[in-house]
């Protein structure tokens, strides 16, 4: 059993980042299928890596510095791979009209305006936030982002659960996730897995951030279920990205008005 679930979270690990595994792992859609329920624990070994070189980072470089350098840090991790969907759903729903404009626009491998606008400025919040951030309490920021990741991706994961998948099953990448919603147990261990770094800080501003995160999921599950049906790969991303923006805004603000 142990090495069973290891397998499904090292397939975890080497579909949605950059690092190695250094041994061979049997693959198949249902191996992929229930390595869905690890997202949050992906999340947490991205953001342990996260938090760790902003603070060997601030030692030496000032606040603003070593949060870059650790926002760096996370693209190089995951190869870009949320960013990316990002990216693409920004130029297909800011650019498209109608579901089957908006679906072409995402699989088009170029980016457009929309993008390369949506990204810059989801990248400089994202920056900013998380410098104020760390100009309140260096406990605060590392377990920010280290809840951050694992929250964002828990919420992503919870709409392939939700909604339905869209895009053309028999060509996509994320195919395995989408072919079978995963049992509620499962869904409990992601869940207990997002929590796991909470228990640690104990900070109530944390604690209220995540429902607030977690509405952010919620209309941007109905934005793409009204205009394409439910979400695709490239969704999911963007659900990701943009709700541990949300995340790190929530604390600033609980922390400037309470």
């Amino acid at each position: 059993m142990i090495k069973r679930e290891l397998t499904y979270f090292c397939t975890a690990i080497m579909f949605f980042t950059r690092i190695p595994i250094p041994f061979h792992l049997p693959y198949n859609n249902e191996i992929m299928n229930k390595s869905q329920k690890y997202f949050p624990l992906v999340g947490l070994v991205v953001g342990l890596l996260a938090a760790l070189a902003y603070y060997i980072s601030q030692l030496v470089f000032p606040n603003d510095i070593s949060i870059i350098l650790s926002v760096c840090l996370t693209v190089l991790l995951t190869g870009a791979f949320h960013e990316d969907g990002f990216t693409d759903s920004c130029d297909a729903f800011g650019g498209g009209y109608g579901k089957e404009n908006i679906m072409t626009i995402m699989k088009d491998s170029r980016i457009g305006a929309y993008g390369v606008i949506g990204i810059l400025l989801l990248l400089i919040l994202k920056i900013v936030t998380l410098v104020h951030l760390s100009h309140l309490s260096l406990s605060l920021v590392i377990f920010a982002i280290i809840c951050g990741h694992t929250t964002s991706r828990f919420h992503a994961g919870m709409t392939i659960y939700t909604h339905q998948y869209v895009q053309d099953i028999d060509k996509s990448k994320s195919k395995p996730l989408a072919s079978k919603k995963l049992p509620w147990n499962n869904i409990l261990l992601s869940l207990i897995i997002t929590l796991l770094p909470y228990l640690l800080y104990q900070n109530w501003l944390l604690l209220l951030a995540f429902p607030i995160s977690y509405l952010g999921k919620i209309y941007l599950s109905y934005y793409f279920k009204k205009h394409i049906g439910g979400y695709t790969g490239d969704c999911l991303g963007a659900i990701q990205q943009i709700c541990e923006v949300i995340f790190y805004l929530s604390i600033l603000g609980l922390c400037k008005y309470m």
